[in-house]
């Protein structure tokens, strides 16, 4: 747009087409001089960018704790679809566990079968297997990758794990 209004001025200010041609030679340098400040604006447009970018590629930091694996893995579950609330997990989970991530169940009929109920939601492994969310462990009693695969199981089976009010 710069371009355009220098050399509409130039042409406006020129009374004769002698001395148009100076005229619209001045134009062009500063068509020049516009354009050769545009990678500038450009580069700083991208720095700003690069930051924002950055920025959101930070990996949140949770709390090493019942609360933090719960926020981590309530977020991971929006990000992957998957209903549920902070109150249906953590209620879910006390009932389970106590909030316990190694709370191992030995008694129930899965573990009459071999394969015993572990970890925060109490899931046995061919569940967690069928249900494992991607970008967590693949690990049972791993406190996320239990809550989201119990949680991913449970929008199947329930709807929400916030449907769920008793063992599942």
């Amino acid at each position: 747009m710069a371009t355009a209004g220098a050399a509409a001025v130039a042409l406006t200010l020129a009374p004769s087409p002698a001395s148009a041609a100076p005229a619209a030679a001045d134009a062009s340098k500063v068509a020049v001089s516009v354009a050769a400040d545009a990678p500038a604006v450009k580069t700083a447009e991208s720095a700003k960018d690069a930051d924002k970018a950055k920025k959101a590629k930070k990996k949140k930091v949770y709390a090493d704790n019942l609360d933090g694996w719960i926020k981590e893995a309530l977020d991971i579950m929006k990000s992957e679809g998957i209903p549920g609330s902070y109150e249906g997990l953590h209620r879910n989970i006390m009932r389970e566990s106590s909030g316990n991530p190694n709370a191992q169940n030995n008694w129930d009929i899965n573990a009459q079968n071999g394969t015993p109920s572990k970890g925060l939601l109490q899931v046995i492994q061919p569940t967690f297997d069928a249900y494992h969310v991607d970008g967590t462990p693949h690990d049972l009693t791993d406190p996320v990758a239990n809550i989201t695969a119990a949680a991913n199981y449970a929008a199947d089976k329930y709807g929400s794990i916030d449907n769920v009010d008793s063992a599942y």
